[in-house]
C-alpha cells in the first residue's frame, strides 16, 4: 500500500513565465477548451475555526499544524492588483473564499478595494464570499458598508448534533442561523446555502434542510461529495448523487428543472412545482460541468490554479515580489489561461476508480470551494 502525501501547500509551483511579447488585455480571453475567464476566486487565508470533516479534519489540522507565515500571505493592495488585471481580461466575478475569509483581519477594507474596480465596460463587480457563517451576526452590516453584494453560508445540517459532528468544534446550528439573519437584514442577498452531502453522516438531513428552506429568502444547494485533496479520506461510496437529492426532496415537494441563470453556473437549478422557491444541484462527481468552467483561483499566498482539483499552480506572487509591470502579470496570465485544458471532473466521471487513487491535489482549505 503505498503512502499517502497530503499537499497542504503548494512548494512546487514555478514562477509564472513572462512572454517574450507583450500584449494589451481586450476583455476576451478563452482557454484552450474555448471556455472563457469570467470568474476569480480568491482565498484571503488557509485559515478556519471550523475542522469539517470533509475540508480540515482534525486528524491533519491539529494544534501543531503550521498556518502560512504572515508575509508569506498576499496584502490587500496585491490581491486588489491582481484582480485589477484579471478584471481586464474579462473577469465579472469575484468570490472571496479561505480557510474562513472572515478570520482575515479587516477584510472590510479589501472588500472595499475591490468594490472600486470596474469592467472594461464600466460596470461593477459582482462581488461575493463565502462563510461558514460563525462571524457573519457581527460582521454583516460592516462587510455590506464595505461593498460586498452577497454571501454564500456553508450549513450541513439542520440538526444539531449532526451539524456539530460534521463541523467537529461543537458548534451550534442556531449561531449559523443567526448570522445568516444578520446578513439578510444587511441586505447581503440574495443569500445562498450551501451543503455538502456525505452519505452516512449527513444525508439524513436532506430533507429537513429542504423544509426547512422551502418560501424563505434563502437559496439552499446540494453539494456532491468531492475529492478534494487527499486529507478527506474521499470515498465514491460515501457519495450521494444529485438525483438522489432530486428524487427525496420531489417525493414530498414536487421540483421542476429550470434554465440556468448564466452560461457556466455550477450549480443546476430546480424550482419547487408549488412556486415556493427553489434549489441547486452541485453535481461535480455524476454530472461534470468541465465544458463552461470559466473559473480561476487564486491562493492565499499567490498561487494561481485553473482547477479545483490542480497538482500544482503558478507563482503570480513571485512576479510582483520581483517587481514585475502590470503589462508583464497581464501578458503571463493571457498566456497561461490560453492554455488551460483542465476537464478533471469529466475524466474522473469516466474512469472514477483510476483517478481516487492519481496524482495528489491541492487541498480545498488551501485555494478554497
Amino acid at each position: 500500500m503505498s503512502e499517502k502525501i497530503i499537499l497542504l501547500g503548494d512548494a512546487r509551483s514555478p514562477a509564472l513565465p513572462v512572454p517574450d511579447t507583450l500584449e494589451a488585455p481586450t476583455g476576451l480571453l478563452s482557454d484552450a477548451l474555448a471556455r472563457p475567464l469570467h470568474d476569480l476566486r480568491i482565498s484571503v487565508t488557509d485559515r478556519c475555526n471550523f475542522r469539517c470533516v470533509y475540508c480540515m479534519p482534525k486528524e491533519v489540522f491539529d494544534k501543531d499544524y503550521a498556518y502560512l507565515p504572515h508575509s508569506a500571505l498576499l496584502s490587500f493592495e496585491e490581491i486588489t492588483r491582481v484582480a485589477a488585471l484579471f478584471v481586464a481580461h474579462g473577469v465579472e466575478k469575484i468570490r472571496l473564499t479561505g480557510g474562513e475569509p472572515l478570520l482575515r483581519k479587516n477584510i472590510e477594507g479589501l472588500i472595499a478595494q475591490l468594490r472600486a474596480l470596474r469592467t472594461p465596460s464600466g460596470r461593477p463587480l459582482d462581488l461575493t464570499l463565502t462563510t461558514n457563517g460563525s462571524l457573519l451576526a457581527r460582521k454583516a452590516r460592516a462587510l455590506k458598508d464595505a461593498g460586498l453584494d452577497r454571501v454564500t453560508v456553508s450549513l450541513d445540517a439542520l440538526d444539531d448534533t449532526v451539524f456539530r459532528r460534521m463541523n467537529d468544534v461543537d458548534f451550534a446550528v442556531s449561531d449559523v442561523l443567526d448570522g445568516m439573519a444578520a446578513a439578510h437584514a444587511a441586505g447581503l442577498g440574495p443569500i445562498k446555502v450551501n451543503m455538502v452531502v456525505k452519505g452516512g453522516m449527513n444525508d439524513d438531513q436532506i430533507l429537513p434542510m429542504a423544509r426547512h428552506f422551502k418560501d424563505t429568502p434563502y437559496i439552499l444547494r446540494f453539494i456532491e461529495y468531492m475529492d478534494v485533496g487527499a486529507s478527506n479520506g474521499w470515498n465514491m461510496n460515501e457519495v450521494v448523487p444529485s438525483g438522489e437529492v432530486v428524487r427525496r426532496i420531489s417525493a414530498e415537494m414536487p421540483l421542476a428543472p429550470v434554465s440556468a441563470n448564466y452560461a457556466g453556473e455550477t450549480a443546476s437549478r430546480w424550482a419547487y412545482a408549488d412556486g415556493s422557491g427553489e434549489i441547486g444541484l452541485i453535481s461535480s462527481v455524476t454530472q461534470a460541468f468541465c465544458q463552461d468552467c470559466s473559473r480561476i483561483r487564486l491562493s492565499t499566498e499567490g498561487k494561481l490554479y485553473t482547477c479545483l482539483f490542480a497538482t500544482r499552480g503558478h507563482d503570480l506572487r513571485a512576479l510582483m515580489r520581483e517587481g514585475r509591470s502590470d503589462a508583464e502579470l497581464s501578458s503571463a496570465i493571457a498566456q497561461m489561461w490560453r492554455k488551460r485544458a483542465d476537464r478533471y471532473s469529466e475524466t474522473r466521471t469516466i474512469n472514477t476508480a483510476g483517478l481516487e487513487r492519481s496524482a495528489q491535489r491541492i487541498e480545498m482549505s488551501y485555494i478554497g470551494g
